[in-house]
This record gives C-alpha cells, sequence and structure tokens, in this order.
C-alpha cells in the first residue's frame, strides 16, 4: 500500500436501554449531559424534563423520549436524581471510561485537538500524533509526542489502540483511513471535508467546521 506523502435507584426509576439510537437524539444527549452536571456542581438534587427542554428550547415530550433510551425515567412530581442522571447517561455515553486514540496530521488543526484537555473529560485520550513532517517528528504537544506515520502499526498493535483521528489534507484522508484500517483501527474520527470510504465494519464519524460555517454564514446572510 502506498505511503502518504505528507446513579442511585433508590431516587430514579430505571428501564432497559435501547440499543439502536437515532443519531438526532445522540448529538442532543451531550448538551443535557453538560447541563445537568452544571446543576450537580450547584448541588441541586433533582431536575424535571421540563427544565431541561427549557434550556435546550426544545419540547419536554422530545427530552422524555430520548432519556427512554439510556434506561432513565424520572420521578412523578420530582424528575430525575441528578447524581443518576449523570451517571447513567455518562456510561449510557461511553464517556465514563477511557479509549485511547492515534491521531495522524500534526497540522493547526491536529494540534489543536492535542491540546484539547476536555476530550480526556469525556472519555477519549489522544495516546500519540504521527506525521511525515521531518521538523515536527520527536517534538511534544501538550505532553503528547510527534512520532513519523511509519510507527503507527507498531504502537496501535503495541497499545491495543483502535481509534484513529484523521487531521490530515482533504486530498490525503483517503490514504490515510486505507492505512489505519490496514493496521487494524476499527473507527476512524475524519476531521477532514473529504468523505473517506472504508469497509461496512469500520465505524466513521465525519466532522468538519467547513459544514458548520456554511450553516453559519447562510443563516446570517440568507435567512430573514
Amino acid at each position: 500500500m502506498k505511503m502518504i506523502t505528507f446513579a442511585s435507584q433508590k431516587q430514579t426509576l430505571f428501564m432497559k436501554p435501547s440499543k439502536n439510537i437515532p443519531v438526532p437524539v445522540l448529538r442532543r444527549m451531550p448538551s443535557y449531559l453538560s447541563f445537568v452536571k452544571t446543576l450537580q456542581k450547584q448541588g441541586e438534587k433533582f431536575v424535571s424534563s421540563t427544565r431541561i427542554a427549557e434550556y435546550m428550547e426544545i419540547d419536554s415530550t422530545q427530552v422524555t423520549k430520548d432519556l427512554s433510551h439510556t434506561g432513565l425515567s424520572g420521578k412523578t412530581r420530582v424528575g430525575y436524581e441528578v447524581d443518576s442522571f449523570v451517571s447513567v447517561l455518562e456510561d449510557f455515553l461511553g464517556f465514563s471510561r477511557i479509549d485511547n486514540a492515534f491521531l495522524v496530521g500534526a497540522g493547526s488543526l491536529g494540534c489543536a485537538l492535542l491540546q484539547d484537555k476536555g476530550l480526556s473529560a469525556f472519555g477519549l485520550q489522544i495516546e500519540a500524533a504521527f506525521d511525515t513532517d521531518k521538523s515536527k517528528i520527536g517534538t511534544k504537544v501538550n505532553d503528547i509526542e510527534i512520532f513519523h506515520i511509519d510507527q503507527f502499526r507498531m504502537m496501535a498493535q503495541e497499545r491495543h489502540v483502535v481509534i484513529g483521528i484523521i487531521t490530515v489534507p482533504a486530498e490525503y484522508a483517503q490514504n490515510v483511513a486505507d492505512l489505519m484500517v490496514a493496521w487494524g483501527i476499527k473507527a476512524i474520527w475524519n476531521f477532514t471535508p473529504a468523505r473517506i470510504k472504508v469497509p461496512s465494519h469500520i465505524v466513521v464519524q465525519n466532522t468538519t467546521i467547513y459544514m458548520n460555517l456554511a450553516i453559519l454564514f447562510n443563516k446570517l446572510y440568507h435567512q430573514e
């Protein structure tokens, strides 16, 4: 293959969690969690679906429906017990455990992710970064060392890393994805505008700031 060039059950009722969760629901849940964690820090013990809905600017029935996927069910006239809410949602979203990841592409975007200390609070720890730029090899960003891409395969096997993050220029994204798949990566977080093609058993999440920027500009300049 060609190398690239570059919670308490006394207070809260529980039901069996769902397995297949709609993506829009998953996108809302971290916001639910963030809001309730703020209430937890303020010492509050209970929160209603109505209060969460007001914060999210959506209908309270949507909140209740979303949370039913987690197995949480609030008590009548009381709501959800805050500590249990946080515990259950963190576990449901996978934030309560730490998964290690390797990042490929130590440019401006890649380095920004390396410096983001908040990722570990949501269950993701970037163990190492990789690049082909000799000036970057051996340096560190936020105590995370940058290695040559040639070391990716061996290190992934040694550290049992199965998550890869792609922050290379778009024209190299597919090549990097192919290498990651060949080297044992099972899930890819793609930050490039390119839409990579991988085998069906590989999990891919595409995240691009340019898409969100286009939406922002459209709302700013084209919507009345």
